[in-house]
């Protein structure tokens, strides 16, 4: 018998719990899934619904009040914020709403911050942000910076800068929230295309059902409890 792959990430019993004044709030109540290597997962929901808190707890950003969150094998719940801190530099990538990147550098500089961090050196840092400005089609924006370039443009800049540390994970935050329809659906269309060819895995937080659809599986969040897991058609495609 063919022994299943174990997943990459793995979620047991998540429990966030806050305080506001004499109330209990339970952000997250009793969560539970797993997600295999190469999977897009979507997680979807309103506001307040508990989406942004899981996806925090996932990358190490929010201690759970109570549950397992093992990433890549490691439990995060037991690390130290060193320990989280050296492990979202060495495993994790992340793209954002609202692009994050330096107005000062260029896309070429904003690739490789990351890099800097973990001390590679100039010339292959370099080197390595500009084959990932290629592979999103930003050849030729090389040396613009954020403000001589679209929304879209920019985001493209994010994605590869998420994706030039070769994270095992990439989370999304809303990643398409501040740009038009045709620009979010192109990328989406990239961010998908971009994971599954490099079999990463790839975590995206959306309120909208139409981008949330972008992915293999979709997990919709109520009151702090994953209500229903969808399977697409994006992962029988895939298969």
């Amino acid at each position: 018998m063919e022994q299943r792959e174990r997943p990459v990430i793995r979620v047991r019993d998540l429990y966030k719990i806050y305080r506001v004044g004499e109330t209990r709030v339970r952000a997250l109540n009793g969560v539970d899934f797993a997600i295999q290597r190469g999977e897009f997962c979507s997680i979807v929901g309103a506001s307040g619904s508990g989406k942004s808190t899981l996806l925090n707890m996932l990358a190490g950003l929010e201690k759970p009040t109570k549950g397992e969150i093992v990433i890549a094998g490691e439990h995060l719940e037991k690390k130290s914020e060193n320990e989280l801190v050296r492990f979202r530099r060495e495993h994790i990538g992340f793209i954002f709403q609202s692009f994050n990147l330096m107005p000062t550098m260029t896309a070429l500089e904003n690739v490789a911050l990351p890099l800097t961090f973990q001390g590679v050196a100039k010339e292959v840092r370099m080197k390595k942000a500009a084959a990932l400005l290629d592979l999103v089609g930003l050849t030729k924006y090389r040396n613009h910076r954020p403000t001589q370039m679209s929304g879209g443009q920019q985001q493209r800049v994010g994605i590869a800068r998420a994706l030039v540390v070769d994270p095992e994970i990439v989370f999304a935050d809303e990643p398409t929230g501040n740009l038009d329809f045709r620009t979010s659906n192109e990328v989406m269309e990239l961010m998908r295309t971009i994971v599954r060819e490099k079999r990463q895995t790839l975590v995206m937080v959306t309120h909208d059902n139409h981008l949330a659809g972008f992915a293999d599986r979709i997990f919709h969040i109520l009151d702090g409890k994953i209500v229903n897991i969808e399977e697409t058609r994006q992962a029988e495609q895939s298969e």
